[in-house]
């Protein structure tokens, strides 16, 4: 496959990352290790945006990752909310494999399923440490798309025990469809639909916020029971000074205070970072507690790192080129220059 691609389509990733959640989050894991190792380079995404189009964009990825995974690459991910009115899925995504040793292009996956499995396992790990072995009986999920239904399979897989899901949506539609596909795939978990934000943050030890929100508005968590894990996914949800309140854990310190998340917005406030504990790779490599001795709530606010999607996709390669699965295109590079005649 020297001078040919492999090209992966969104049913073949799904085929081979199915039923392993156990898995990807020990290779989300490792990749986030890797990287806290200082073994990556991780430039800042880059936002494409459009005149007129607040909510919509484009965001590249570029990311080396090395450890055991040694690879290189780029994720191309869009996000339009207004597909959801059209039908289709609000976010899609490509994701490009180069060899570090030749920089010639590997491999093109399909990258929302990468995407939305990495996003889910990092939230499954993050809510495993941050929690500190804390059973988990109630877990609120405010948003009620793709992304909170991947993290409650993930959540189940870390935490059998888990009871109830609380679910809030400021779209009721779009709650009943995720309440119909929850009861569909989801055994022995109840399902309660929350009439306000603030019942999916009552009671609930653990809670997961994934929306396309674009400015805050949540302005305090004083609805959370003291020591609960707040997995802030979607970034921009939380006011700075809800931030200021809490113990917050992030994923990269540079990539997450910027492009105007919530974080970005409370260092904006103080002029400072200091209200930052730790990274998750912190924990993970021992450098930092899980809690920070307080019963305060613990937020996590990942930016989404180009490492996991890269540690996630080569797995998928390598299963479907285990399994046959990939489609290849041969000669897909020109031949060398110097060899021309």
């Amino acid at each position: 496959m020297d001078d040919g691609i492999a090209i992966l389509r969104g049913a073949e990733i799904s085929a081979v990352l199915a039923r392993r959640e156990l898995e990807l989050i020990g290779v989300v894991r490792t990749a986030y290790e890797t990287h806290g190792e200082g073994d990556s380079s991780l430039p800042h995404s880059t936002f494409l945006r459009f005149p007129g189009q607040p909510q919509d964009r484009i965001i590249a990825l570029p990311a080396y990752l090395g450890g055991q995974c040694r690879i290189a690459g780029i994720k191309w991910v869009s996000s339009f909310p207004e597909n959801l009115n059209l039908h289709l899925d609000r976010a899609s995504a490509v994701l490009i494999l180069n060899s570090p040793q030749t920089g010639r292009p590997e491999a093109v996956l399909e990258g929302s399923v990468i995407s939305a499995k990495r996003t889910a396992a990092s939230a499954a790990l993050a809510a495993q440490c941050l929690l500190s072995g804390k059973k988990v009986g109630r877990v609120g999920m405010i948003g009620c798309g793709l992304i909170n239904f991947e993290i409650a399979r993930f959540l189940l897989a870390v935490f059998p025990e888990m009871e109830t899901l609380v679910l809030f949506d400021k779209d009721e539609a779009r709650t009943k469809q995720f309440e119909n596909k929850c009861q569909r795939t989801l055994e022995n978990v109840r399902l309660e639909i929350a009439t306000d934000v603030k019942t999916a943050l009552r009671n609930s030890t653990l809670i997961s916020i994934a929306t396309t929100a674009l400015a805050p508005y949540l302005n305090d968590l004083r609805e959370c029971s003291p020591g609960s894990v707040v997995l802030h996914i979607s970034l921009r949800d939380l006011s700075p000074d809800a931030i200021l309140t809490c113990d917050n854990v992030v994923d990269d310190v540079d990539h997450v205070c910027r492009a105007q998340t919530s974080v970005h917005l409370a260092e904006q406030l103080v002029g400072h970072r200091n209200f930052i504990r730790c990274t998750l790779a912190d924990i993970l490599r021992g450098r930092a507690r899980a809690r920070n001795g307080s019963e305060s709530v613990s937020v996590f606010s990942p930016f989404g790192l180009g490492v996991l999607d890269l540690a996630v996709g080569k797995l998928a390669r390598d299963l479907a080129l285990q399994q046959g699965l990939e489609k290849v295109i041969g000669s897909f590079l020109p031949g060398a220059w110097a060899e021309e005649a």
